[in-house]
């Protein structure tokens, strides 16, 4: 297990020898003492992949040679499987099951996906007459700081690593203070696969250092980040402060699942409204926190989901059988359970299940699947990310009704609709405000197809060839003839 950053080919400690402590979700204990960068090491780290940038050994290879390595990067993590998935369920909390069948195979997939893909993007030929040539193609942006958050750490540094390196950049990943361990292993792994020194770099430290210092560098030329409305805003105002760097962010959400009196398949709909929230501890970005129900199916629908949750229990994320495993810390359990005990102290608000703070690996950080309803939509569990396994269940008195509802928070990342009238569904998905609408599942998603949201969810997108438009710009040569 590597703690130390990882710097222009090798790792180091931090430039003031600082490290803090990694603390394990499952029982509270000290995984790890991890180097703290802060901004000097930061600096180093940028430098490091400017030099390797502008030596052109990576940018300037061909996309063929890129993607190459890049499927050899695949072919390790999937040797290292074991390994990866133990660092990232201690880490982050994961069941041991998920982490080996979802977090380290979507890493690999992603790596192999922008590996297979890069040499098959063509540039493009402007219509100008015969007396000029305008060739329009894109071209790295050169050195990109990537941050991401906790939730998912494996997977979400895939999203960023994977195009912006395919596309020829090169990288300093800030990984969060909670969730460490796997960026470095990654780290590790694309070395060997033969990633050059210097373009990629892994920084860990907190927010407030490495990550400030990383918005504010005057060398870094785009900012990639997944996390929180508020820290992302924090990003914008370093970029306009430092260089005026490109942002992109994937922020929060509050999706919501509107569920029509026509639903067609009650049971299929509460299974996937019942995962698509307590799923990795309500702890994803797109989780489906809210239930907009049409008043006649309501008390029906509020049943079968309270008796999914009743059923959940959280459990050892070590043990192959956890299907619920703990939330990451106990500042963030406790933040959890404050807003689901303001809520329920309010009369437009009920408290169906859970809400309870429960141990079932003493010091741990778990929490029972909670569900309320909510008659007011201005209500702040309504209106705010919880980010923990809460579900907030909204009757709706008509279509129109939902719409507004289900459009009524700040957020656009994800929606879902559940009718079996194609029409009227496809009708509602294109009136419902995300980037994502399902329809009649949830959660389903794929490589080829981009993830992000609007409003306060953020812009820009992870998945699918959009993603190199985030790490990439468009250039234009005029020949004249």
């Amino acid at each position: 297990m590597r703690t130390e950053a990882f710097i222009d080919g090798r790792f180091v400690p931090a430039a003031d020898g600082r490290t803090f402590d990694d603390l394990a979700p499952r029982d509270g204990e000290v995984l790890a003492a991890v180097a703290r960068g802060g901004a000097a090491d930061v600096d180093r780290a940028v430098g490091a992949a400017r030099r390797a940038f502008e030596r052109g050994g990576w940018a300037l290879s061909a996309p063929r040679e890129r993607g190459r390595v890049l499927l050899r990067l695949a072919s390790l993590i999937e040797e290292h499987l074991d390994e990866l998935a133990g660092l990232e369920s201690a880490d982050a909390g994961h069941p041991i099951g998920d982490a080996r069948s979802v977090d380290v195979p979507g890493a690999r997939d992603c790596f192999a996906w922008y590996g297979e893909a890069i040499d098959k993007l063509y540039g493009e030929i402007a219509p100008t007459g015969p007396e000029a040539l305008a060739l329009i193609v894109r071209r790295p942006l050169g050195v990109i700081g990537a941050v991401v958050p906790w939730n998912y750490p494996l997977i979400i540094s895939a999203w960023k690593l994977a195009p912006a390196l395919a596309a020829g950049n090169s990288v300093v990943l800030k990984p969060a203070e909670q969730t460490p361990l796997t960026a470095l292993a990654l780290a590790e792994l694309a070395a060997a696969a033969g990633v050059p020194d210097g373009v990629l770099n892994v920084v860990p430290g907190f927010g407030e250092e490495a990550g400030e210092a990383l918005g504010r560098h005057l060398d870094v030329d785009k900012i990639a980040f997944t996390g929180s409305v508020a820290v992302g805003r924090r990003f914008l105002r370093y970029a306009g402060e430092s260089n005026g760097k490109g942002v992109s962010l994937e922020l929060g959400g509050k999706t919501p699942h509107v569920v029509l009196s026509d639903v067609p398949d009650l049971d299929a709909a509460v299974q996937a409204i019942g995962w698509g929230i307590f799923y990795n501890a309500g702890q994803t970005c797109h989780a489906g926190s809210r239930v907009v129900v049409a008043q006649e199916r309501a008390e029906e629908v509020s049943e079968r989901l309270v008796a999914f949750a009743s059923a959940l229990t959280p459990g050892d994320p070590q043990l192959r059988e956890t299907r619920l495993g703990p939330l990451i810390a106990e500042p963030h359990l406790d933040g959890v359970l404050e807003r689901v005990r303001r809520a329920a102290e309010r009369e437009a608000v009920r408290l169906l299940a859970g809400g309870e703070r429960t141990d079932p690996v003493p010091g741990g950080y778990y929490m029972r699947p909670t569900v309320v309803q909510a008659e007011d939509p201005a209500d702040e569990i309504v209106q705010e990310e919880v980010f923990g396994p809460v579900l907030a269940i909204q009757p709706a008195r008509d279509l129109d009704h939902a719409v507004a509802l289900a459009n009524g928070t700040p957020y656009g990342l994800a929606a879902a609709v559940w009718s079996s009238d194609v029409t009227r569904a496809h009708r509602l998905a294109a009136a419902l405000r995300a980037g994502t609408v399902w329809v009649n599942t949830f959660d389903a998603s794929s490589l080829a197809t981009p993830f992000g949201g609007v409003r306060a969810s953020g812009h820009g997108r992870d998945r699918s060839l959009h993603a190199l438009e985030t790490y990439t710009y468009l250039k234009t040569t005029w020949i004249g003839l």
